[in-house]
């Protein structure tokens, strides 16, 4: 019954997805489901995997380490979607591949020194500011720019792009233009980073009209989320 649930919930995004796609003249392989898993058993992610799912966002270290452990034999990227403090670095990066929430130099230089250690190379997006909500994080857009360059300089890690959360007291089309215009920035300064994180269950087909590569989806995947308990 669960692996019917899924793949009805899988159905329903694929199709906001490519008719999202559809109404701005985008090809549907432009954009990347990540499947945001928190709160989620291992075994939802198992049965994505069987659907055809390779992308999965977590947000909570203490929840995905051990997930990502117990399905490392599994064809899965895995995103850290969440805020990301500078003690949980170690962890994080020995099982994530992208990192959605890099926003400031000294987490930048953190990543950078573990991924070396570990032998890794991480894909990090910087996260941008789209409101004042300090609680949301983000860097400034106004930093954007000289952000990218210390990822671009550091070793063990690729600048892939931008991300960004819409703020809950404006429209999503108006905040994911201003993301286009700072992505189309950094993109002049760093072509290769073309990443664009943006959307999630409630505005993704916003997101897609406005460039968006990459949407984190949750809830309309996999249904209302259960309360984490460690």
């Amino acid at each position: 019954m669960r692996r019917d649930e899924i793949a009805d919930g899988l159905a329903e995004v694929d199709e906001r997805i490519t008719a999202a796609c559809h109404a701005v003249g985008r090809d549907r392989g432009e954009v990347t489901l990540i499947a945001v898993t928190k709160t989620r058993p291992a075994d939802d992610v198992r049965i994505l995997a069987e659907l055809g799912v390779r992308d999965v966002g977590e947000n909570r270290d203490q929840e995905a380490a051990p997930k990502a452990r117990e399905l490392a034999g599994l064809p899965l990227t895995w995103h850290f979607v969440g805020q990301l403090q500078t003690n949980k670095v170690r962890s994080v990066v020995g099982y994530a591949d992208v990192i959605h929430s890099v926003d400031r130099l000294r987490l930048v230089e953190a990543i950078s020194k573990e991924a070396v250690r570990q032998g890794r190379e991480i894909t990090c997006l910087l996260q941008v500011a789209l409101d004042d909500d300090p609680g949301r994080g983000g860097a400034r857009p106004s930093d954007l720019l000289a952000l990218a360059d210390e990822v671009a300089l550091a070793d063990g890690v690729r600048l892939g792009g931008v991300m960004a959360v819409a703020p809950l007291d404006e429209e999503p089309a108006k905040a994911f233009a201003r993301l286009r215009d700072l992505a189309v920035a950094l993109q002049e300064q760093h072509p290769r980073a073309t990443m664009v994180s943006a959307g999630m269950s409630a505005d993704l087909a916003e997101a897609i009209a406005y460039g968006a590569t990459h949407v984190r989806v949750g809830t309309a995947l996999l249904g209302r989320r259960k309360p984490f308990v460690r």
